[in-house]
C-alpha cells in the first residue's frame, strides 16, 4: 500500500477517532455543539472534499468526504438535542454571511476559486463556537480538536496534488482549530466548570 493511502487512512481513523468521544458527549449532554458552526461546517467540509476531488486532491481527499459526512450528522444532533439554544445577533450575522457565501463556488468552474470562498465560509462557521466557548469553555471538547489539528496536518500530507486548492482548507482549519483550542484552555483558567 503506497505511503499517500496509509496517510489517507490514518487520517480517516483520527476523524472517526475524534468523532466518537464527540458524538458520545453530544448524547450525555456534557458536550453542546452549536448548530449554526455545524451546519456551516458540514455544508463547507462536504463541497471542499468535492473541490478538492476535481483539483486532483487524490486518496488525500477522501478524510474530507468522510468528515463532511459526520459533521453533518453533529450539526443534526446539535439540531435534534438542542446542544446550545443561546442563538445571538452575531451568530445570524456569521451564519447569513457563510451561508450567502456559498453559491458563490457553485459559480466558478475553478476548483481554487471554489476552495478560496468555501475555506473563507467555513472559517466564519468558528464565529459562533468561539463565541460560546469564551463564554463557556467547559462546553467544548479539546481533544476533538486537537485530533483535528492532527488529522488535517495528515490530510496535507496525504494529498496526491499540492495546491492552493487541495491544501488551503486543511491548513486553514488545522489553524483555526490550534486558535480555538488556546483560548479555550486561557478561558477554562479563568471561568469554573458549570455543575449540571
Amino acid at each position: 500500500m503506497p505511503w499517500k493511502e496509509i496517510l489517507s487512512a490514518t487520517a480517516i481513523a483520527l476523524t472517526f477517532i475524534a468523532y466518537y468521544p464527540y458524538v458520545r458527549g453530544i448524547l450525555n449532554d456534557t458536550i453542546k455543539p452549536h448548530v449554526f458552526s455545524w451546519v456551516i461546517w458540514g455544508t463547507t467540509t462536504f463541497v471542499v472534499f468535492f473541490a478538492q476531488l476535481q483539483a486532483d486532491g487524490g486518496v488525500g481527499a477522501w478524510p474530507i468526504g468522510v468528515s463532511g459526512s459526520i459533521t453533518i450528522f453533529v450539526a443534526i444532533m446539535a439540531f435534534l438535542k438542542r446542544a446550545d439554544t443561546l442563538i445571538t445577533r452575531s451568530d445570524w450575522l456569521f451564519f447569513i454571511a457563510a451561508m450567502s457565501s456559498l453559491p458563490l463556488w457553485y459559480f466558478t468552474s475553478d476548483p481554487t476559486s471554489a476552495v478560496v470562498v468555501l475555506t473563507t465560509v467555513d472559517l466564519l462557521g468558528f464565529g459562533p463556537t468561539i463565541r460560546k466557548a469564551h463564554a463557556e469553555p467547559h462546553s467544548e471538547s479539546l481533544p476533538f480538536f486537537a485530533l483535528f489539528t492532527a488529522r488535517n496536518a495528515i490530510v496535507v500530507l496525504a494529498l496526491e496534488n499540492y495546491s492552493l486548492a487541495t491544501v488551503l482548507f486543511p491548513a486553514a482549519v488545522a489553524l483555526a482549530c490550534m486558535l480555538l483550542m488556546a483560548m479555550i484552555v486561557w478561558r477554562r483558567r479563568r471561568v469554573a466548570p458549570v455543575v449540571n
